[in-house]
């Protein structure tokens, strides 16, 4: 008979703290107040005019606009990389640690190459300079300490003023990479405008997405149409539309003519109320008496995020909006449910 496997050695639980730890709500306050106080000092110190030689370099680039950074200034050149290319910008973020295994065979000489570093003295971007030159580059230093090495290698130089980090020790760079991230971001959207970028356009970078989404999708997009509309004529008794008011999942009844023309709807609400106030008499009521005579409905070529909104608007909510034409005949229904459901 085997023995038994030896007991195993599992780790125990941390040990619970018994004094739950806090922060006061006016050293937190503080610490904003710093932060704000560190941001205005960059934006009361910034060069207006390197910024905007900066702005029009990149706005008049004929290649793509590289961004490179290390740590944590790697992460904001990273994110205005893609801030740029989500405005249709030819842009990419380059690694310095792979161009200088390869990856700067991707540069060529009608592109810019931006590096950011705080203190301008990073020895990975130092080391990729030379090389980045070699391949025809303009190259654009965006630093915080003054004459640093990276500023006098590069063909221009953007100075963010720093007046300190906010880590109590002066060097955890949570301020340095903010005012990085305002700069960027700024002249992104100041490129944005340069080149007169619509919402369509914009949209149509960001398809799957819920800013493309209620920029690109119509309500005829998303609405039903045709065999999946719930449809009765104002004649028919309420109680024999009872399988149509619940098989199509609206949550209404849409009440239309011989030639389609929209009268009215009756929801389950309308349902329920007539119910509790006619009781048995229900059974020989017809949709067309007690339907809503006055709904809510929008067209199929307004933007689906319009209709939401115009279900949301007072007085009151509402699930569904018919969507009818210029001549009022009932060509689908858009639900809140089916709005929700495409993602906006």
């Amino acid at each position: 008979m085997g023995s038994l496997p030896p007991s195993l050695d599992l780790p125990s639980p941390p040990p619970k703290n018994p004094q739950h730890e806090r922060v006061s709500e006016t050293t937190l306050f503080n610490l904003f107040k710093a932060q704000q106080g560190h941001l205005n000092y960059f934006f009361q110190n910034l060069d207006l005019s390197q910024a905007l030689s900066f702005t029009e370099t990149l706005l008049n680039s004929r290649g793509t606009i590289f961004f490179s950074g290390v740590g944590k200034s790697g992460f904001v050149a990273n994110k205005i990389s893609q801030t740029l290319v989500s405005l249709g910008i030819r842009s990419a973020f380059l690694s310095p640690l792979d161009a200088l295994h390869g990856d700067i065979g991707v540069l060529s000489a009608a592109d810019i190459l931006v590096l950011f570093s705080k203190s301008g003295s990073t020895e990975e971007l130092l080391r990729l300079i030379p090389c980045a030159r070699a391949k025809g580059v303009y190259l654009i230093s965006v630093t915080s300490v003054p004459k640093n090495a990276l500023a006098n290698a590069c063909d221009m130089n953007v100075h963010l003023p720093l007046e300190r980090e906010l880590c109590p020790f002066d060097l955890a760079p949570v301020t340095s990479t903010a005012i990085q991230m305002v700069f960027g971001d700024t002249v992104a959207i100041a490129l944005m405008g340069a080149r007169n970028l619509t919402k369509d356009q914009y949209a149509a970078n960001h398809p799957a997405g819920r800013i493309g989404k209620s920029l690109i999708f119509k309500v005829k997009d998303v609405m039903k149409k045709q065999d999946e509309l719930p449809v009765c004529k104002e004649g028919d008794l309420i109680m024999e539309q009872l399988v149509e008011l619940t098989r199509k999942g609206c949550g209404c009844l849409l009440v239309i003519d011989e030639e389609y023309h929209l009268l009215g709807t009756f929801t389950d609400g309308d349902l329920r109320r007539t119910l509790k106030a006619s009781g048995e008499a229900i059974f020989k009521l017809t949709v067309g008496e007690m339907c809503n005579r006055k709904p809510r409905t929008i067209g199929p070529d307004a933007m689906a995020v319009e209709a939401m909104q115009k279900m949301e608007s007072p007085p009151s909510a509402v699930q569904f909006l018919p969507v009818i034409d210029r001549q009022n005949t009932l060509i689908g229904i858009v639900t809140l449910h089916g709005l929700v459901s495409a993602g906006l």
